[in-house]
């Protein structure tokens, strides 16, 4: 049964996998700005727990429901002043176990929400990942680049080859049916209410040295990657949605202080005083026997600054303190 807490007048904002890491912040963010907010959540990967500071708010409801099997979504879509897409299967480690799930729902819950907002021409935006550049060896990777994604027999391009279909998807349905979308690709994103479950790195890190035990490496450490604190990404995500200059475009979400895995390891230690020490894991260990990583991740956010005014920037020392305290 759908949880729901009070009726929000009719416009409202309709964000999907609201109750996740990045939705709930995102979410907490809209009601605070006065908009009222309904949620769709399947809580696969999302928890009631994470809009528990949103519990009382009078303009929140919450549906628990897959996308496509919400029988409302269609009035709800329609009803809707915008709508953020972030419902997705997220995290390296699903996506190598579960690569079933994940097609079927970066696609089909993609799809269908759409096809839901084309009639009304509800604005949507859609976070998309950092994945969908694949294999590329540039030190920096801007939205206007070629995308070299590795074989379908390595499950984790499965994840990258969704996302890039839903984005697809999306501008298909914005060239033929006149929706407004905007395409956001998310780095990695960190901060509170961000867990380690499904192999993210930073919130695994935090818990370990926190506890006193080794922090693990995967590989040889020397992979790197951007660091954005979610406030940071919420922020750039209302920007976008609200500038219709934005419209039909694809933007980099990011932080651009890059660091090695190993370096994060540290510096986790360091900032937090632990005594932890560093295990490598060889990734045949961690994940399964062929699995291709990126060896960089870093963004170029120039074309949000230029058309959001918006440019993450929250020190990586400064995420650690934040999300370790969250």
């Amino acid at each position: 049964m759908p949880f729901s807490i009070l009726h929000p007048p009719s416009s409202h904002v309709l964000v999907t996998g609201g109750a996740g890491f990045i939705g709930s912040h995102l979410v907490e963010r809209l009601l605070r700005d006065g908009k009222s907010v309904v949620v769709v959540d399947d809580l696969s990967t999302g928890r009631l727990e994470n809009l528990a500071p949103m519990k009382k708010h009078p303009n929140l409801r919450i549906v628990v429901s897959k996308i496509s099997m919400c029988a409302e979504l269609p009035a709800l879509a329609a009803g809707a002043e915008g709508i953020y897409h972030l419902a997705a299967a997220v995290g390296v480690e699903l996506v190598v176990k579960s690569p079933i799930r994940v097609l079927e729902t970066n696609l089909h819950e993609t799809e269908v929400l759409l096809a839901a907002a084309a009639p009304q021409r509800t604005p949507l935006l859609l976070a998309s990942t950092s994945e969908v550049y694949g294999k590329s060896q540039k030190p920096a990777f801007s939205e206007e680049d070629d995308l070299l994604i590795g074989p379908p027999h390595q499950s984790r391009w499965s994840y990258a080859c969704s996302k890039l279909m839903d984005e697809f998807l999306a501008l298909a349905f914005a060239k033929e049916r006149g929706l407004p979308v905007v395409i956001a690709r998310l780095f990695n994103t960190v901060g509170p209410r961000q867990t380690g479950q499904y192999g993210m790195v930073l919130p695994r890190f935090i818990a370990a040295a926190k506890s006193g035990q080794p922090l693990k490496v995967f590989g040889d450490g020397r992979q790197s990657r951007c660091f954005c604190y979610v406030l940071d990404t919420v922020e750039a995500l209302v920007r976008l949605q609200s500038s219709p200059a934005a419209r039909g475009g694809v933007f980099n979400v990011g932080g651009t202080q890059e660091i090695s895995i190993l370096g994060l390891a540290k510096l986790v230690i360091e900032t937090l005083g632990s005594k932890s020490t560093i295990q490598f894991v060889p990734y045949a260990d961690a994940y399964a026997p062929g699995f291709d990583d990126m060896l960089r991740r870093k963004p170029v956010v120039e074309k949000l600054a230029r058309v959001t005014g918006f440019q993450p920037a929250t020190s990586l020392n400064e995420i650690i303190r934040l999300t370790a305290g969250g």
